[in-house]
Parts: C-alpha cells; sequence; structure tokens
C-alpha cells in the first residue's frame, strides 16, 4: 500500500492492510519559509539560554516520549507496519540521543585552548569557540521515523539551532507525534515539523543553514548539487549494500543468529541491514543449511508475537520480488520464502543461494527482507568482493580469532566494521556512523563531532604578553625592518640551530 497525495492533503496508510490511518496537510514553499523564519526569531534566545539549561529541557522531551510510549509505538506501527518488538527499538532506545547530548553538551561546546604551532604564534593565546548553525534543516527516510530523526535532532538542539524535520511523506504522523512532545512541556520553539514530498523537502534544504538528509543516493545527491550551489554546508547517509563475511573459525551458531537478524529485522529496512553474505566454502553447507532452517521458523503478520513485520512501501517489496525473482533465473536457489504477502506490503523473509555478482541481489540495494548468500575459497576472496560495490556503509565480521577480526575490518572499505555483531555501531555514540564512498558525507554521531558539525568554529588569538604600538612585519616598510623580519621569519620557519640561523648554504658543482 502507498502513501497518496493531493495537492493540499497526504493519506497515510497502514502498510499491513492498506487501512487509512490519518489525512494530514501538506506544507508548501510559503508555510515552510514561514515556519523557517519563526524558528530563527526564537533559535537566538534559545542559543543564548546556554547548553545546560537547553539540556534541561532536553531531559524533559524525553521523560515525555518514554511517558507516552505505548501511544508512539501504536503510532509507528500504524504508519510502518512494524512488528511491536522492531517498533519500541525506535520509541524507547532511541532516546539515548538525547541523554547522551544533553550530558555532554556543556563539556562538548566549552571554548578548547590550542596549543603553539611555533615560533609565530608562540607570543599568543589560541582558542576556539563554537557557534550554532541558526536553522537546521532534517530530512529522514520512511524506515526510522523516530530513531533518524532523534540521532540528528538531540545534538542540533543541544548545540543551540533551531531544527526543521521533514519526515518522509510515507511516515510523517510519529515524528510529528514526538515533536509535539516538545510544544507539550513548554519548551521554547525552536523545534518544528513540515510534510510533504520532494517540493517540500527542496523548499527545507532551501530554507536551512545546514542539512542533514537520510535518504537514497539518487535524491542525495540532488540535495548535495543543490547545497553547493548555495555554498551551504550538510551531511548525508544514503544507500547501503552491507557485507557479512564469515570465516571458517567463526562461532557458526552466532553468526547464523546475527546474520538472521541482521538482515530480517524491521523487514530488512535499515540502512546498515545485512544484504550480502559471504561464507567460506568449509563451512558454507552449514551455514546455510542453519540459516534457513532459523529463516523458515519465523513469522511474519501484524499479530503479537510476530517475528517479521511489514515493508513500508509497495514499491520496496517489487524491488525485493524482482532481486529474488531475476536470480532464480539465472542459477539461483531459494532455500527459505520467495515470494510476497496475499494482501498487504508483505515479502516472505528469504534465503538465496548460488548468488554471484552478475545478479542484482548481490550488487543492488533491496532494502528489503532477502539475504543471498555467496561460497567463496578464503578470507581474500571474501574481502575483495565485499570491497566489490559503489557502497561502503558498515560490514560485520565473524571469526572467533580477535586479531583477525581487526586485520578484515581493516582492509573493508565501509564506514562501520562490527566484529561478531550487527548494528552495535548505531548506539556506541561516542564513535562516528559515516558512509563511505556512495554512502554518504560526513557523519552522524562520534561523541564531540556530532554536536559540533552542527557548529560553525571561530578561531580567536590574543597577544599574551604586553603589545608594542605596531609590528615588525607592519607598515611603513624600510630595508632595515625587512632584513630583520627576513632573519625572524627564517627563524621561525626553520628547524635546526644550522638552519635557522641562515648557516646551511646550498652548493653548487
Amino acid at each position: 500500500m502507498r502513501t497518496t497525495t493531493t495537492a493540499a492533503t497526504l493519506e497515510v496508510r497502514n502498510p499491513s492492510d492498506g487501512r487509512l490511518v490519518q489525512t494530514v496537510p501538506v506544507d508548501d514553499r510559503e508555510s515552510v519559509n514561514r515556519i523557517a523564519a519563526e524558528l530563527r526569531l526564537a533559535q537566538r534566545a534559545w542559543a543564548e539560554a546556554g547548553p545546560r539549561q537547553r539540556a534541561r529541557w532536553m531531559r524533559r522531551w524525553r521523560d515525555w516520549i518514554l511517558a507516552h510510549t505505548d501511544e508512539l509505538t501504536d503510532l509507528l506501527q500504524a504508519e510502518t507496519g512494524k512488528v511491536r518488538p522492531d517498533a519500541l527499538v525506535e520509541t524507547t532506545a532511541s532516546c539515548e540521543f538525547i541523554t547522551y547530548y544533553a550530558d555532554h553538551a556543556e563539556g562538548f561546546l566549552a571554548d578548547e585552548k590550542v596549543g603553539s604551532s611555533g615560533l609565530l604564534s608562540l607570543p599568543k593565546r589560541l582558542s576556539k569557540t563554537y557557534q550554532p548553525y541558526p536553522l537546521v534543516g532534517l530530512i529522514t527516510p520512511w524506515n526510522f521515523p523516530i530513531t533518524l530523526f532523534l540521532m540528528d535532532a538531540a545534538p542540533a538542539l543541544a548545540a543551540g539551532c533551531a531544527v526543521l524535520a521533514k519526515s518522509s511523506e510515507e511516515t510523517p504522523l510519529t515524528c510529528a507525534r514526538v515533536i509535539d512532545g516538545w510544544h507539550e512541556i513548554g519548551a521554547p520553539p525552536v523545534l518544528a515539523h513540515v510534510v510533504g514530498a520532494g517540493d517540500t523537502g527542496a523548499a527545507v534544504v532551501d530554507a536551512a543553514d545546514f542539512v542533514q538528509f537520510t535518504g537514497s543516493t539518487v535524491t542525495g545527491r540532488a540535495v548535495a548539487i543543490r547545497c553547493a550551489e548555495q555554498l551551504k554546508p550538510l551531511s548525508l547517509e544514503l544507500g547501503g549494500k552491507d557485507p557479512a563475511i564469515v570465516l571458517e573459525d567463526a562461532d557458526l551458531a552466532r553468526a547464523v543468529e546475527g546474520v538472521a537478524w541482521g538482515g530480517l529485522f524491521n523487514a530488512g529496512q535499515v540502512c546498515i541491514s545485512v544484504e550480502r553474505v559471504y561464507v567460506v566454502a568449509g563451512i558454507y553447507d552449514e551455514f546455510v543449511s542453519r540459516l534457513a532452517q532459523r529463516v523458515q521458523a519465523l513469522t511474519q503478520g501484524a499479530a503479537p508475537g510476530d517475528d517479521v513485520g511489514a515493508m513500508v512501501t509497495a514499491r520496496q517489496v517489487d524491488i525485493a520480488d524482482r532481486h529474488v525473482s531475476e536470480a532464480v533465473a539465472a542459477g539461483a536457489k531459494v532455500l527459505a520464502g520467495g515470494i510476497r504477502g496475499a494482501a498487504g506490503n508483505y515479502y516472505a523473509p528469504t534465503v538465496l543461494v548460488d548468488v554471484d555478482h552478475t545478479m542484482a541481489c548481490m550488487t543492488e540495494e533491496t532494502f528489503g527482507p532477502t539475504i543471498p548468500v555467496m561460497r567463496v575459497a578464503d578470507e581474500d576472496e571474501a574481502i575483495r568482493l565485499a570491497n566489490d560495490s559503489p557502497y561502503g556503509l558498515s560490514a560485520t565480521v565473524w571469526t572467533r580469532d580477535h586479531a583477525r577480526g581487526q586485520r578484515v575490518a581493516r582492509r573493508l572499505d565501509a564506514g562501520a566494521v562490527n566484529i561478531n555483531d550487527v548494528f552495535s555501531n548505531l548506539f556506541a555514540m561516542t564513535l562516528p556512523h559515516s558512509g563511505w564512498k556512495a554512502s554518504g558525507i560526513g557523519a552522524r554521531l562520534g561523541g564531540a563531532y556530532g554536536l559540533h558539525k552542527y557548529c560553525r568554529v571561530r578561531a580567536v588569538t590574543e597577544p599574551r604578553l604586553p603589545v608594542l604600538p605596531r609590528e615588525l612585519t607592519w607598515y611603513p616598510y624600510s630595508s632595515r625592518r625587512t632584513a630583520i623580519a627576513a632573519k625572524v621569519l627564517r627563524a621561525a620557519a626553520g628547524r635546526g640551530l644550522r638552519q635557522r640561523l641562515g648557516l646551511n648554504k646550498e652548493h653548487s658543482k
């Protein structure tokens, strides 16, 4: 089932059964600009309030979200088709982003003293200060309407920015309700939500001072071009085709469970889903047998206790179905699943074998509940194939040998590598979450970096000692002052006593 949009309204339908959940008005460019102007006015006082006061409001907001967990989870399930355990991750664990940046904002934003780089800067006190971008535009996708919003909104608000959010037109309801909570606690009006498709998103890009976009690589490129035209900073998290490498010394029981969950959680609609698996030949048969058994045992639907939910859009079901059908036509075999549901946006959890890199299921982003598994000769072939992709968001490595896991991780073209685990980097907020190659520009999180990216950095110099009326290199110029300046500059730039004193001479033969 698809969300439908008219000129002025948008219908949100439940992906599980197609029923209408809610109709919401669309924000046009004029509306976006008006809201952006209001946010800018409120942002000045928000920035001046300081990180400690901002943190108080953020913690109250977190408490509101946790107090409304049931309501938010119900709404999230209705607009995304998630099973309840998957939805609860968003409505509870995502609050950790708020807590982390509320707790650390004051320290992260403190002025930083910087050491001298040499003699020329030695007479100066050097420091860095951070000033927030007035308005941050967040454009988030439909797979995690709360998590991906809070991952960006929390550090931006903590930095002192105002935030204008546009969630996907497919899933606009839960994010809007979370933002309602900000206003219900009486927080300053520095957070707003707008609804719409591409035109609304383009208006947000134009209105903001900094843009954080999460979505497809195609749309991300368009956003990057628009920001480049305006010399506007941005950060992008785009597509992925994340590999898993299972080596011969892996704990097979854990690897099977991790790959199954990492490939099928949220119906495979995770930016860092396990989308392709490379298994060393010696354990391949046992691995695929265990994986097929695990996946065949899963239940799918919207009832309590079901394991895998619906996909948000019918288009994504079509992509998963095409990838599987084309692979089978080219010689692949289906060991589990491989069929779309009779109703709703369902595609059965699927395991494919006898696959290779001529097949779209191994090279194109599926973003669905499919796990294609390829046999490889050894570690080197696994790494080569894992890196044979335009994407580089994340990867997983499964081995009992810690040193080997670290060695393989360093050879992979990916912004994150989880050893014997999946998704663990997402809630490691001291680590950056970045995409390499066509998977993005910049990073999320990363401790202080996650907050500093929403700030402009100001360099400040101040004399350490009493100063003269004018510096040696200032006007008026004269031969004598120039000669003295040359000696001082040589002493500052040179390394070693002879070089600084000008005693090193070039000799010609």
